[in-house]
C-alpha cells in the first residue's frame, strides 16, 4: 500500500483547533474507508474517525463528536481531519491508515501506518 504521511500536529491551548492531514505519496488512495486512530502516552490505540471511500458517510469517536471533521479530498489525495475545541485529554500522536473498517463495531486499521503527527493540547 502506499505510504501515508500525516502533518498538521503541534501545540495548542485547550479550546484551540488543528487541521491535521493524511497524504499519500505517489499513488492514488485504494477504495478502502479511511481512518484517523490516536494513541496517548502508555494508553492503546484508539479510533477517532473514519469516512467511507466515498466520503458520504462518517463516523466519529463519541468522545471527539461534534468536535472534530474527517473529509477526503480525492483531488489532492489528502483525509484531513479537523479537531476543533481542543481539550488536554486529546493530547496524543495521530495517525491514519488508508484500509480501516469497523469489526464487531470497533474501528480497525489495516492498510499501512505513517509516521503519525503529535498533537499536544495545554490546559
Amino acid at each position: 500500500q502506499e505510504p501515508l504521511v500525516e502533518s498538521g500536529g503541534g501545540l495548542v491551548q485547550a479550546g484551540g483547533s488543528l487541521r491535521l492531514a493524511c497524504a499519500a505519496s505517489g499513488r492514488t488512495f485504494s477504495p478502502h474507508a479511511m481512518g484517523w486512530f490516536r494513541q496517548a502516552p502508555e494508553k492503546e490505540q484508539e479510533f477517532v474517525a473514519g469516512a467511507t471511500w466515498t466520503g458520504n458517510m462518517t463516523f466519529y469517536a463519541e468522545s471527539v463528536k461534534g468536535r472534530f471533521t474527517i473529509w477526503r479530498d480525492d483531488d489532492k489525495n489528502t483525509v484531513y481531519l479537523q479537531m476543533n475545541q481542543l481539550k488536554p485529554e486529546d493530547t496524543a500522536v495521530y495517525y491514519c491508515n488508508a484500509d480501516a473498517a469497523p469489526v464487531h463495531g470497533e474501528w480497525k486499521g489495516f492498510g499501512s501506518w505513517g509516521q503519525g503527527t503529535q498533537v499536544t493540547v495545554s490546559s
